[in-house]
């Protein structure tokens, strides 16, 4: 059977796995709400599916499911309106994975937490994440497997674009720290999660280098030749009520299990190696 991966909520980390796995022989169907994606989508070797669809008939044939649908006040969307189809699909399913947040693990006073740390999350938005991961979790036989990600960047997001639209800011909160992670590592520890099915385990993804946000911002406006935007104090910054809820967590995140339980050398330990690579990519194209 070919190894057919079906990614609900074809993102901008999933589409990384994708343009991985395309040119390894894999057929791969991702989902999206806007026709406008489909050519891209088709352009990258991904078979286009708008969403909502006939989940029955998307899942035939598939053997590895991704989600990365967020959940909304009443749970996760993809089990309450695909549950069943989900059930009768499970005899050809090798593995599953659900994209999740470290967000899950609250605020530790920029503090260490790994994947056995109790869930205490201090957003809305994260004591969801915990209600749908245990909703997939308890699917009895599924082959579910939670990856918790840190901050997100890769071409196009991150500090660069920032820094080129004039909208960076140097935000001052003491005690602030985050970890983060880049699409091409959450691509690597994906498809090494597939070769290796662990269900129900659970993976942090992130870097070696938890850091203050305005640190990143600096070293970025380094590497462009610019001044780094003036440091502002959290409470005077202009932020959308989103931007200002993940000032709410500050803390460091292990990512022991994804190097000795998946065998994953990380392509980007730091912010800063991945600034450079992303910037020399820039010149390269």
């Amino acid at each position: 059977m070919t190894k057919t991966l079906l990614s609900l909520g074809h993102g901008f980390s999933a589409r990384e796995l994708g343009r991985q796995l395309v040119p390894l022989g894999w057929r791969v169907i991702g989902t999206t709400r806007k026709p406008e994606k489909c050519a891209a989508f088709e352009a990258e070797g991904i078979e286009p599916l708008l969403w909502p669809c006939d989940m029955e008939q998307a899942l035939r044939g598939v053997t590895h499911l991704l989600t990365s649908i967020s959940p909304d006040d009443q749970g996760d969307p993809v089990l309450r309106d695909h549950r069943a189809a989900i059930l009768d699909a499970m005899p050809n399913l090798k593995w599953v994975g659900y994209l999740s947040t470290t967000g899950v693990y609250g605020d530790h006073d920029g503090g260490w937490v790994d994947e056995d740390s109790p869930t205490d999350p201090a957003t809305l938005r994260g004591q969801r994440r915990v209600l749908a991961e245990r909703e997939w979790r308890d699917i009895p036989g599924l082959p579910i497997h939670i990856f918790r990600l840190a901050g997100i960047y890769g071409p196009g997001r991150g500090p660069f674009a920032k820094l080129r639209k004039g909208t960076a800011q140097r935000i001052i909160k003491k005690n602030q720290v985050f970890s983060r992670t880049h699409i091409e590592d959450i691509a690597q520890v994906l498809m090494a999660s597939m070769a290796n099915p662990n269900p129900g385990r659970i993976y942090n993804v992130c870097d070696d280098d938890p850091a203050p946000p305005q640190d990143v911002i600096e070293y970025a406006a380094e590497l462009l030749n610019m001044e780094p935007p003036p440091e502002v104090p959290f409470e005077e910054a202009q932020m959308s009520p989103m931007a200002r809820s993940f000032y709410s967590d500050s803390k460091c995140v292990h990512n022991t299990r994804i190097k000795q339980e998946l065998g994953v050398t990380l392509k980007h330990p730091t912010y800063k190696a991945a600034l450079r690579a992303m910037l020399d990519a820039e010149k390269n194209a």
